[in-house]
């Protein structure tokens, strides 16, 4: 038996609440609530009363779904809500002596300790590598023997503003936010191999109204940003040029849209009614992808930008893995290869069971992936506590689902870290 969570994901186009059990094999979806999202643009709250009313029939569909009275969720936070930092943690070791758990959560404590801009605060502070002495780029140093213990840390930092107005909305849904989870740090979980961490990788997370974007390195997190462009932009530039109503634009994307123009065959055309005609007219569809193909080279111009400032461009051999509903669009993946010049895949997420025919989506992959982080971000966090107490008890023994945290957790912390 696995634990049971709930997720909100709150998307600029969507709100998707999934109720489901984690379990060391994989993750059951016991419920899904599917709602349009209204009150949000590119990610940012504009209208409160809008957001909770979707949030609210979101959950109300999860529950029916599941038979379960949703009370709590972890909540999915868009990355152009935050802004990233890498700090230096250090600490000494008395005594010639193992590094043990208290040993990592001082050196962890350093690390946080950075100024906090104001009007923000620390959402995710997450170990990538560490250093023993003269030993460099250390998993896990818990065992070994030193006196100088240093780690390199990633520190996520949220908007205060911006998480109050989320966890408004949340609540005056009638469910309390247990965390906020950074969208692509979600994503990454449930659509990276362990061998595209260990080489290199960047998680594009491309939704409606943002493009998220996280880098994983030596097996753990490196770099995470934003830019604000996604795929509610290119239906903009549909209906705009064409003079097509939203909905109408939205329509022809999916069904006629492509992102590379060297897929469609010239000639070929589909009919169209724009504000002010009578009667339907024939657009050409080679007309409809330039459109559509100016604004994805756009959004990967962008995206090629954030991975220059930092640090890793040409430096990612695993290359770039697209997920999030905007990746859906045909050509995609080949216009994110030639923009960026790296390999590039389309993925969605993996390891799900049970009520799978709505979510199995790269539309989803947030989704799924706020559920077994969030379970592992709270079981971390309760073993901190622990220590900060000094009431350390031996390990229990649950069934084996403490090695298999241990285990899934080395999915998002570097490999060897394990849970006490």
């Amino acid at each position: 038996m696995g634990e049971i969570v709930v997720g909100i994901d709150i998307g600029t186009t969507k709100i998707c609440t999934l109720v489901g059990e984690v379990r060391s094999s994989d993750t059951h979806i016991l419920g899904v609530g599917i709602e349009p999202a209204r009150g949000m643009v590119k990610g940012m709250v504009t209208d409160v009363e809008a957001l909770s009313g979707s949030i609210s029939s979101s959950v109300y569909k999860a529950e029916r779904a599941s038979g379960y009275e949703i009370g709590r969720a972890f909540v999915s936070l868009s990355a152009t809500n935050a802004r990233s930092m890498n700090s230096t943690g250090v600490t000494g070791i008395s005594g010639n002596r193992e590094v043990d758990d208290s040993d990592l959560e001082r050196v962890m404590e350093s690390a946080r300790a950075v100024q906090v801009p104001h009007g923000h605060e620390i959402l995710h502070v997450i170990p990538r590598r560490y250093n023993l002495d003269d030993y460099l780029g250390i998993r896990s140093p818990k065992g070994m023997h030193g006196y100088r213990l240093e780690v390199d840390a990633h520190i996520v930092m949220s908007s205060s503003t911006s998480l109050r107005n989320f966890e408004k909305c949340v609540e005056k849904a009638g469910v309390y936010v247990d965390r906020f989870i950074l969208n692509p740090l979600a994503a990454g979980d449930v659509v990276l191999t362990n061998t595209e961490r260990e080489a290199g990788v960047m998680v594009l997370d491309i939704g409606g109204g943002t493009t998220d974007i996280a880098i994983f390195v030596d097996g753990g997190i490196w770099h995470t940003g934003s830019v604000p462009i996604g795929g509610e932009l290119v239906t903009k530039d549909i209906a705009a040029i064409l003079k097509l109503p939203f909905e109408v634009a939205e329509s022809v994307k999916l069904e006629f849209g492509h992102a590379d123009p060297r897929e469609v065959v010239r000639g070929e055309t589909f009919p169209v009614q724009p504000f002010g005609e009578e009667k339907l007219i024939k657009i050409e569809r080679s007309y409809l992808v330039e459109i559509i193909n100016s604004r994805v080279v756009e959004i990967f111009e962008m995206v090629e930008a954030e991975l220059k400032r930092s640090g890793y461009h040409g430096l990612l051999p695993a290359g770039v893995v697209l997920t999030g509903g905007a990746s859906l669009l045909p050509g995609m993946r080949a216009v994110a290869n030639q923009t960026l010049n790296i390999p590039a895949r389309l993925a969605q997420p993996e390891g799900i069971s049970g009520m799978t025919d709505l979510i199995r989506s790269p539309a989803y992959s947030t989704s799924v992936g706020l559920l077994r982080l969030g379970l592992i971000m709270d079981i971390e966090d309760n073993r901190r506590e622990k220590i900060q107490r000094e009431i350390m008890r031996p390990p229990q023994e649950n069934n084996g689902l403490g090695k298999w945290i241990g285990g899934l957790l080395k999915r998002f912390l570097p490999e060897d870290e394990q849970l006490s």
